[in-house]
């Protein structure tokens, strides 16, 4: 018996562990594009411009990413939708790193929340 289906406990998480692969709607679409014999990938997100693989981290991307629906992406999809935001994380912190910098390196540094003596 090799099959963990037959088996008791072959699927020690039942099938809402890691045999959790696709939601439905991925797996239509992989079935129309396997009888339409088209590739698994959705082709249409690169003939209406940038796919997220290839989007600049910045504003665009978040909202891109904000918006996507995480069920209905196919693995590959979704490999490229977690590339993206660590992309974007990254550029995050770059900018983060940037400004915490700037606030370091004035010369007189003036405490949240204070106001220097020549404004009083």
């Amino acid at each position: 018996m090799s099959d963990p289906s037959k088996r008791p406990n072959g699927y020690p998480h039942g099938l809402d562990g890691p045999m959790k692969a696709m939601s439905p709607g991925v797996v239509d679409f992989l079935f129309r594009q396997l009888v339409a014999g088209e590739p698994p990938e959705d082709m249409q997100w690169r003939r209406e411009g940038t796919v997220l693989g290839e989007q600049k981290p910045g504003a665009e991307l978040a909202r891109r990413l904000a918006e996507a629906d995480l069920e209905s992406l196919t693995p590959v999809e979704l490999f490229d939708y977690v590339r993206a935001a660590q992309r974007l994380g990254a550029w995050a912190d770059r900018l983060r790193e940037a400004a915490v910098a700037q606030y370091c390196a004035s010369e007189t540094p003036a405490k949240p929340g204070r106001h220097s003596d020549a404004s009083a």
